[in-house]
């Protein structure tokens, strides 16, 4: 409450506190900017923060931005802005915060896709792991293989079949070249042996429309997005992607069970903020981020739509980009996959 009182505090109480920084300084020595950014590092949210969402609206990362940003908002008494920034793998975006000020007022909604983007885009203008100052990772999410219904499979062993009768006419959509998605397709041909065509989207909002439509035969989507799908039979669920079944769909088999044995990758999402951005502000926001993430209401919303909630500290975020920068890399060179 102290915290929220001091970010409304009217401009002349603020001049007052800078006269009375200048009278301290005169006194101890210690210099005025050094004080001064500190006071303002405490007043901070004093306008509305923009969380920048580099895919369009309607896939999982818009969904848990929006429900997390509402929340947020309410929380430090300042409207939070979603902006869907989308294109080239989630990469657009990412490089709009990484060139922001780094003052707390502009954050990104990252996920796993910019981890592989590091290896396979070779003209990225920011690094991934030099230009951000992670703040906490919201969730993990498991991925799903799911079929148009009118491919007329009911198994990953059926599924396998028919794309091994006719290669490369089998197409799978993702929600863009480079990014999680794509890659979990592109290994499970490398562990299945068959040939399928990729048809890469800017978001997962327009891949579900045409996978729904028929225009593509299958995706890998997070099962956040096409969750409400399957249980309305529209969709038809053959494997999660992670090491465990989903509590969302606990029928539904893993792709290790299905047969690619050793099969395990998820798609986590996170909140970062540009490189320079003030401890005291990253720290204030992952305390109050935390707290919204583990929150009981927050945990249940999110397990209704298939996430798990994690909420951890910036170095522990870091440490997960580190690992899967790594991970990828050795994937990405691989597949010899690389953007065009």
């Amino acid at each position: 409450m102290l915290l929220t009182q001091t970010i409304k505090q009217p401009r002349n109480l603020t001049s007052m506190r800078t006269a009375r920084l200048l009278a301290f300084t005169l006194l101890t020595g210690i210099p005025l900017m050094t004080m001064h950014g500190t006071a303002m590092a405490q007043a901070y949210p004093e306008q509305p923060v923009k969380l920048v969402v580099p895919f369009p609206a309607g896939g999982t990362t818009d969904v848990l931005a929006r429900a997390l940003g509402q929340q947020l908002a309410e929380k430090i008494g300042q409207p939070v802005i979603i902006e869907n920034k989308p294109g080239a793998g989630a990469t657009i975006g990412a490089e709009y915060v990484a060139r922001s000020k780094p003052d707390g007022y502009t954050l990104l909604m990252g996920a796993v896709h910019h981890t592989i983007a590091t290896t396979f885009y070779s003209s990225l203008r920011y690094d991934f792991q030099k230009d951000f100052a992670p703040v906490t990772t919201v969730a993990m999410v498991p991925n799903v293989l799911v079929v148009n219904n009118k491919v007329g499979v009911k198994s990953v062993a059926d599924l396998i079949a028919l794309a091994k009768r006719e290669p490369g006419k089998l197409s799978f959509g993702s929600n863009g070249v480079g990014t999680g998605q794509h890659l979990i397709g592109e290994r499970v041909q490398l562990m299945s042996g068959v040939k399928l065509l990729h048809v890469p989207y800017k978001g997962s909002g327009p891949l579900t429309t045409d996978l729904l439509g028929g225009q593509v035969d299958m995706s890998f989507d997070t099962i956040t997005t096409v969750l409400p799908y399957i249980k309305e039979n529209k969709l038809t669920a053959l494997a999660v992607t992670t090491g465990t079944r989903s509590p969302a769909l606990p029928d539904v088999p893993t792709l290790d069970e299905a047969g690619l044995k050793g099969f395990d990758a998820g798609t986590w999402f996170g909140i970062l903020a540009p490189k320079g951005t003030p401890e005291q502000t990253v720290s204030y926001l992952n305390q109050n981020l935390v707290q919204i993430i583990q929150s009981d209401g927050f945990k249940k919303d999110m397990a209704n739509i298939g996430a798990e909630t994690i909420g951890d500290t910036p170095a522990q975020m870091g440490m997960r980009i580190a690992d899967d920068t790594s991970r990828y890399a050795e994937l990405v060179n691989k597949l010899n996959l690389k953007a065009n």
